[in-house]
Order: C-alpha cells, then structure tokens, then sequence
C-alpha cells in the first residue's frame, strides 16, 4: 500500500529523507539521471501549494496575474500546436475548461483526462522554452549581466538554505576563464563553443553523504526547476537513490510508483559508475548536472518599454551545479584527483591535438594558463 501523501512542507522545514515526497524522489532521480519530463506520464502534485512552489522555481509568480495570463496563453498555443500538426481534439477541460494552474493537478490524478494534460503540459513546456531562450537573442543582454543575475539568485536562495539549518559546508561559484574554454574545446571531439555547459557553474559541498539527497530535494524546491535539467549530462557517483528507497521504511512505498526507467537513464546510470570525463582521477566522485536555469527579465533588463516587446518574461542560463560531501571534496583534491592534475592531463591531449605527432618541444611553462 502506498504512503499517504503529506501535505506541501513550509519553506522553513529542513527536509529529511523521512519526510520526503513522491514528487521529490521524482525530481531528484531525473537530476541525478539525466532523464527529461517529455517521457513522463504524469506528474506527482499533492495541492496547489506544491503546483505554485514549481511555478515560482520556473520564475511564474501564481499571484501575478500577468504571470497567469501568460501561462494561459501558452496553453492555447499548445492546443494549437497539437491540433494543427497531430489532429488531435483535446478534451474541452484541458483545452480551456479549467485554469491552466489547475492542468498540473489533473496530471497528477489517475482519470482519463490525466493523460492529455500531460501532453499539453509537455508541449507548454517546450512552447515557453523557445520562447526565454529567443528573448536572449532579440534583446541586447550580455553574458555578464544575466550570469551576475544567475549569481545573486542562487547566493539568495543558498544563503536562505544555510540561514533554515541546512548543512552546507562550503559554498563556491566561478566562471570559465577564456583560457580553459579554449582549453576544453582544444580538448573535445567537438569545438563547437555550444556544446560547452560549465561556463557558469556552483559547487555546493555538505556535511555528510547521507545530506546529499534532502538537499538536492530542496534545490528542486527552491532553485532548480528539474523540468530544465539538460538530458545526459547528469554524473552520479555518490547518491545511491535506488537503494536508499529500498532500505528507507519512509520512502519504500515510493518505489513502484516510480516513473519507468528509459534507455537514456539507463546509459547515464552506467555512465556514472566510470569518471567525470577522461581526465578526471578514477577516484574522483561528484554529482554533477547541468540545468537551463531561469531568470526573471527585469532582472537583466531596466528598459520596461524593451521588457513589454519581449516574447517572454524569463531568460535562460546553462549553469552546472556540483554536490558532494565534505569527505569526498578533499579526497578530490588530492594526487591524482587534484585540479592541477586534471589540467595536466588535458593540456597534453591538447598539445599532442595541436601538434599531431610533430617532435617539437613546448617552451618551458607553456600552456600553463
């Protein structure tokens, strides 16, 4: 029988593995998976309450009434959208018949409607995607601005973290440097600068291994909308999830509940059993993603008149976040786990790469950067 689902925890309760959510283990299992919510088929909302904590992680505030007008006319270019390319008639409730906030309720309720709004969800979802990241590109916003936009976003919420009782040890962010983004693409199969997610990146170290899973659960909560974590680029050495719910009596019930595993989760489970990439130590362990992280546009943008014209309200910023505990952070710093290490190796792929087999030797501290 499964557990009895608990009402939305208050943002002041420090969550534990013992009082998480079904919606919690589906979220974190998808970060720590590099899986994407196009192949779930329903979603695990208890109340309003947790629907409007998942609209403000995506930067849509429930109060706002243009925050809901623009939610509502997302949803009618969903319907379009299926209705034009797929001939589909979507029941009248779905379509119009009840607020869209409600849509993530219906999605999470067994009936027949459950599974059409799921599909308009789906096809919202990617609707105002296109939407933040088209923004960027019509508007004059550089990356300086919305990755300090980023920065104090995710400082404010961690410090609201640390200030509720959360056990974060250490707390870091940093930037790719010009240099190692040559590096790394010197380095890469591809050089296509696309391709490169860590340019903004945070680094969250806690106490104890057994803290990782409640706070990724409450980074799903308050920071990171798991919808947007980018599909197989997840790395998980440390957080055990199968296991921790097979022998937790809180979350056992959880486990045939589970959205079905897909062949993407499946290679990124094997994936995680070797290193981060190939330069990294064979001791090195980390839990590492990367996630479309939004932005309120006011947040960038001070000219009001250029925010109304926009096709969205929100931007978007590939930022990689990694977690581990305080034992496994200083195990990562040295011999051959260590930094240093790492850009040895990479900068002798890149200088073999260079210099395909030549027999020329590096002046003394080249490629040091």
């Amino acid at each position: 029988m499964a557990r009895p689902r608990t009402p939305s925890q208050a943002l002041h309760t420090v969550l534990t593995v013992d009082n998480l959510t079904l919606a919690d283990i589906e979220a974190v299992r998808l970060l720590l998976r590099g899986g994407s919510v196009i192949d779930w088929h329903r979603l695990d909302f208890e109340d309003h309450a947790s629907v409007d904590r998942f609209l403000r992680v995506n930067e849509f505030d429930p109060d706002s009434a243009a925050d809901i007008d623009r939610i509502e006319a997302i949803r009618a270019e969903a319907v379009e959208y299926l209705a034009r390319n797929y001939s589909f008639h979507i029941p009248d409730d779905v379509a119009t018949g009840v607020p869209a906030r409600d849509l993530f309720l219906m999605a999470s309720r067994k009936g027949k409607r459950r599974t059409w709004a799921c599909v308009v969800l789906k096809v919202m979802h990617i609707i105002h995607h296109l939407r933040g990241r088209a923004t960027a590109i019509h508007l004059p916003i550089t990356d300086e601005r919305l990755f300090q936009a980023v920065e104090l976003k995710v400082m404010h919420i961690v410090d609201e973290l640390r200030a509720t009782g959360y056990p974060i040890y250490e707390f870091q962010w940093s930037r790719k440097p010009v240099d190692s983004l040559i590096t790394k693409l010197l380095a890469k199969r591809t050089t296509l600068a696309a391709n490169i997610y860590d340019k903004l990146r945070f680094r969250l170290i806690v106490r104890e291994r057994d803290d990782l899973l409640p706070m990724l659960a409450v980074l799903t909560r308050r920071l990171i909308p798991f919808n947007y974590v980018i599909p197989g680029e997840s790395v998980n050495h440390l957080v055990p999830l199968r296991e921790i719910i097979e022998t937790t009596p809180a979350l056992r019930a959880f486990a045939d509940e589970l959205q079905p595993e897909t062949s993407l989760e499946r290679r990124q489970d094997e994936r995680a059993a070797g290193p981060v990439n190939e330069f990294s130590g064979k001791d090195y362990k980390i839990v590492n993603f990367v996630a479309d992280l939004p932005v309120r546009l006011s947040a960038v943008l001070d000219d009001e008149a250029a925010r109304a014209r926009a096709d969205s309200h929100v931007l978007f910023a590939l930022t990689e976040f990694q977690l581990c505990d305080r034992a496994t952070a200083e195990n990562n710093e040295v011999g051959e786990n260590s930094h240093d290490v790492y850009k040895q190796r990479q900068l002798e792929r890149v200088r073999k790469r260079l210099m395909r087999g030549a027999r020329v030797r590096a002046p003394t501290g080249a490629g040091d950067a």
